[in-house]
């Protein structure tokens, strides 16, 4: 008797919830007879930094690790597995480094002893191994000097986790004095974890440098080009902006290993090598074998900022250095210099070929300029030493280049006393675009939806430069890129689209990170040597970067902006290119909710679409195993007269796009 009572009052518990659900049902008035402000083009773009193996080893597609011997441990990345130290290695041979001179930028070179031909082997590791596939083609390239005609011969070879050779070829070195050398092989299978080895034929002496390897089917086919599975993800986000070259990278622990875009750009063989600062950022994942090649320089980025469609948005150090370990600072009567690159750079990617800086990109391959608009002073310094150092940047930079927009920031946090006060300075300095980050709880993130609604309309344009949902806490090594964090994420999104007045530009961070080698979590896209995928977050910025509109129209349910009421959210834009209504809804309650669209002012067609993208589990995420567990469906959207009807399901982000006519 107990337990059938229990039962009815379970159902009739039941019944209710149902009742009060359906009776609670969200009416949201669109109106779209009215434009609120136009949607920036640059409203949604990505966020690069070498962080996470992201550019060495990741984006730039070079395959050798230390190709110059430029590391602080010169043989770093490279193997002698028949020599010994304490020997002296008369049945094989040994290889060291020669430093030329301290004054140039590849310094290095590696000097080979060859004592037995048939015993020595020189092997490079990769970055945590090389990632090649079956049929694939590699080209090599190196530099030698080979004394007395000694060898005659060298061979390489990739060879696989079991030591097979499953690619070869050869070059015979004819001169004793450096040359440049090519050749091409074949894989004969796949394999993630392949190593070069290099042999020899003759006994002798023989001095190497610049050894590369890189895939012939690089992105556009470049040579010294980048990996082209990855660019491929960037492009699919149609990216309104490329930031670069970071983050805490620009800064330095220190002022002399800071970014210095000047030593990125040139001859790619007289680049200076460099320590990563993420060499030794965290306890939890040091990467003594993380350096700069700077391979992928200015240059570059500027290039790939062209090739997928985004403004470039270069970030320079501003005379201080990471305020998380050194804090150093330029005196500020010794800020010409730093003044002085950013005046250059703009020179660089904007003046034409007769000028010092426009020559050099032309003789890089790129004669017309880069239409540089944007650039940033400083990464997320803060402080009084910070706003008296951007003082003297704008000053300077506004009376040469007067139509660049410089961009700001106020710190690492979103709220507090440092951010107060960059705001309240910034502010009086009537400053373009001031840099915001968090890094936050996803309940954080869904909280702050309405964030920007009651910031200043005339004060400056924001930046959300850097935001990433911590599912455990910032810079956490057990973060996750799970669904929780992601509808979270889109969730604030929709309130900075409904901001566009104010809100500019936004982006997520970090962008990449390699499976065997990343120093911090989350991160939108991740690779290893062979795949790579992009996590739920990447397709949260793919959605909203993708159906961005032109123009940005009013949503509400009851007269109020959705922020979360019933755990509903909410923005709407209209495209006038291709005459649509894009709607954007997310609901972050564990039912799903029905709602109803009232649409006023517009006529709409027969026809639309509908992208969901949702999972049941908020743990759940995508991996190499899944790599689109949770990943966008489209289907076809009836559109009904009057009122559009739709059911939201649980944890859900919805893209409802209405053609009109």
């Amino acid at each position: 008797m107990k337990n059938n009572f229990l039962s009815k009052s379970i159902f009739g518990c039941l019944l209710l919830s149902s009742l009060y659900t359906n009776a609670q049902k969200a009416t949201l008035e669109v109106d779209a007879s009215k434009t609120i402000t136009k949607i920036q083009p640059t409203m949604f773009g990505l966020f690069f930094e070498d962080i996470n193996f992201a550019a060495d080893g990741g984006l730039y597609a070079e395959m050798i690790k230390n190709r110059s011997f430029e590391f602080d441990k010169p043989m770093m990345g490279w193997e002698q597995p028949n020599t010994k130290r304490s020997s002296m290695n008369k049945e094989s041979g040994s290889a060291l480094p020669i430093n030329l001179s301290k004054e140039k930028n590849n310094s290095n070179f590696c000097r080979v002893e060859i004592n037995n031909d048939k015993g020595y082997t020189l092997v490079n590791e990769g970055f945590r191994g090389m990632g090649v596939k079956k049929e694939a083609k590699y080209n090599l390239s190196l530099k030698a000097a080979n004394h007395n005609g000694a060898i005659k011969k060298i061979i390489f070879q990739l060879i696989d986790k079991d030591l097979k050779v499953i690619g070869e070829t050869s070059i015979v070195p004819n001169s004793e004095q450096w040359n440049t050398y090519t050749s091409q092989f074949t894989a004969s299978q796949t394999e993630a974890k392949a190593k070069l080895k290099i042999t020899f034929e003759g006994n002798g002496t023989i001095d190497l440098d610049m050894i590369s390897l890189f895939p012939e089917d690089t992105w556009k086919g470049r040579k010294n080009g980048l990996r082209k599975d990855l660019v491929q993800l960037l492009y699919d986000v149609k990216p309104g902006f490329l930031r670069f070259p970071g983050g805490c990278i620009v800064e330095g622990r220190t002022l002399s290993d800071r970014y210095q875009w000047k030593k990125s750009v040139g001859n790619v063989e007289e680049r200076k090598t460099m320590m990563n600062r993420w060499n030794v950022e965290f306890n939890h994942k040091q990467t003594p074998d993380y350096f700069q090649s700077f391979g992928l320089g200015f240059f570059e980025y500027f290039q790939l900022s062209e090739d997928i469609g985004a403004e470039p948005l270069p970030i320079l150090s501003c005379g201080m250095a990471c305020q998380y370990n050194t804090g150093e600072l330029a005196p500020m009567d010794e800020l010409d210099p730093y003044i002085q690159d950013a005046l250059d750079l703009i020179e660089f990617a904007n003046s034409d070929v007769n000028t010092k800086w426009g020559k050099l990109r032309s003789d890089m391959g790129h004669p017309k300029p880069f239409n540089l608009k944007y650039i940033g002073v400083g990464n997320e310094q803060w402080g009084k030493d910070y706003i008296d150092r951007y003082k003297v940047f704008e000053k300077a930079i506004k009376a040469k280049y007067p139509k660049i927009i410089i961009v700001s920031g106020t710190g690492p946090s979103p709220k507090g006393e440092h951010f107060d006060y960059a705001m309240t300075e910034l502010k009086k300095l009537n400053a373009e675009l001031v840099d915001e980050h968090y890094y936050e709880s996803p309940k954080w993130f869904r909280e702050n939806a309405g964030r920007y609604d009651n910031y200043d309309r005339k004060g400056p344009k924001i930046f959300a430069g850097e935001y990433a949902a911590q599912s455990v806490s910032g810079a956490n090594p057990n973060n996750r890129n799970n669904w929780e964090c992601a509808f979270s994420e889109a969730a604030f999104m929709t309130g900075l689209e409904r901001n566009a007045e104010v809100v500019n530009m936004t982006s997520y961070a970090p962008l990449m990170a390699h499976e065997d080698a990343w120093q911090w979590t989350p991160d939108m896209i991740w690779f290893n040597n062979l795949q790579s995928y992009g996590s739920a977050n990447y397709y949260v910025q793919q959605l909203f970067s993708t159906n961005k509109g032109t123009d940005l129209l009013n949503i509400t349910q009851d007269g109020k902006a959705l922020i979360g009421q019933n755990n509903l959210y909410a923005s709407a834009v209209k495209d006038v290119n291709i005459k649509e209504i894009i709607v954007k809804l997310v609901n972050t309650a564990a039912s799903n909710q029905e709602v109803a669209i009232d649409l006023k002012g517009e006529k709409l067609g027969s026809k639309g679409s509908m992208i969901t993208l949702v999972s049941s589990n908020v743990q759940d995420e995508n991996t190499f195993a899944e790599p689109k567990k949770i990943s966008p469906k489209t289907s076809e959207y009836k559109i009904t007269k009057g009122k559009q009807q739709l059911s939201l399901p649980a944890y859900s982000v919805t893209v409802l796009k209405l053609k009109t006519i």
